[in-house]
């Protein structure tokens, strides 16, 4: 049984398809439920001033999950006969969970789409515009420019009540690496600056932080360049009003500390599309920002995701491990700093 989120006052564990939702809990408090002691988050101190919400990877137009490159191995998984596309289940069970929260803003943070074709964007497009309009903004990701497209692309910056988001292009059209300019970093240092909230900076790409397993400095790293990464922690190391990086790409829960002596995280979170079938809540408070991730629970999502618990591990890898994290790798408070 996993444990999937704890907030101040929530935790989900799910058993297979099976769900255990406890609300209105007491915060900072230690329950147990199923044999397993959980203790919610504490509470920020101050009023909620809003609530959003990001997702990322969530890939309209692909058809096999699992699959690296033209290898055969797998498992490689793929909607049945008679199902509608994964993608779509799984960001139709998204969309309504965080309709339901009624944010002031979704992000969507890159790889949209599968390979940036225009009936897949529009398939996003269907999707997500509808119930969110004008509190939509996205970003495109590494999959959405492999063939030099341009849409979704530039930065943005967002202001809502108690916090500030810098959603940032990490795109290098044409390759999987990603990157930020020297333009790029001073426009976010500029806003920074300005800023009278706390700043939360959001791109597809990961940061390459210099430690295990990332120690290996190279433009061919996976993730964000490790020049463009130590530029964004020295912008973060001068702006105390920025309080994280966040991104998607490597369909994993993940926190790390930049390089530098800020002592400032780095995050990742995991995919909608597959394993374990995520989007991530941010519960803004006077004195802290708390992120929440959530496992998609409609039953088709939850029917779809348990089938993807074992991807690629005909190549040796524990998908599961991989991809789900540790529990204080999706819910956490991000103190001000």
């Amino acid at each position: 049984m996993d444990i999937t989120t704890v907030a101040d006052d929530l935790i989900v564990l799910h058993d297979g398809t099976t769900t255990y939702r406890y609300d209105d809990l007491a915060h900072g408090t230690p329950y147990e439920f199923h044999g397993q002691w959980i203790t919610t988050l504490d509470r920020p101190h101050g009023e909620l001033l809003c609530r959003f919400a990001t997702v990322n990877d969530v890939h309209f137009g692909e058809t096999e999950c699992g699959r690296i490159d033209n290898h055969p191995e797998g498992p490689i998984q793929r909607s049945a006969p008679g199902e509608a596309p994964y993608p779509e289940t799984m960001n139709r069970g998204a969309i309504a969970e965080i309709s339901a929260m009624n944010p002031w803003a979704v992000f969507v943070k890159g790889d949209l789409s599968q390979d940036g074709q225009l009936h897949e964007w529009e398939a996003f497009e269907q999707h997500y515009r509808g119930p969110f309009d004008g509190r939509l903004h996205v970003v495109r990701g590494n999959h959405d420019a492999y063939k030099m497209q341009s849409g979704y692309d530039g930065d943005q910056w967002v202001e809502l009540p108690g916090v500030s988001v810098a959603l940032m292009d990490t795109v290098i059209p044409g390759k999987t690496t990603g990157t930020l300019s020297a333009q790029q970093l001073g426009w976010l240092d500029a806003h920074a600056a300005e800023s009278d909230r706390p700043v939360i900076v959001m791109g597809h790409h990961q940061q390459w932080t210099g430690g295990t397993p990332d120690s290996l400095r190279g433009e061919n790293y996976f993730g964000l360049s490790p020049d463009a990464s130590d530029g964004l922690a020295e912008v973060v190391a001068r702006r105390r009003s920025i309080v994280a990086y966040t991104a998607g790409h490597t369909h994993r829960h993940r926190v790390r500390t930049m390089s530098n002596a800020a002592d400032v995280p780095t995050i990742e979170v995991g995919c909608v599309k597959d394993f374990p079938g995520t989007w991530a809540e941010y519960r803004v408070y006077e004195t802290g920002i708390m992120q929440v991730v959530h496992r998609i629970s409609t039953p088709e999502a939850l029917l779809w995701s348990e089938r993807c618990r074992h991807l690629y591990s005909d190549f040796g890898i524990d998908y599961e491990t991989y991809a789900l994290g540790r529990l204080e790798d999706r819910c956490f408070t991000l103190p001000l700093r």
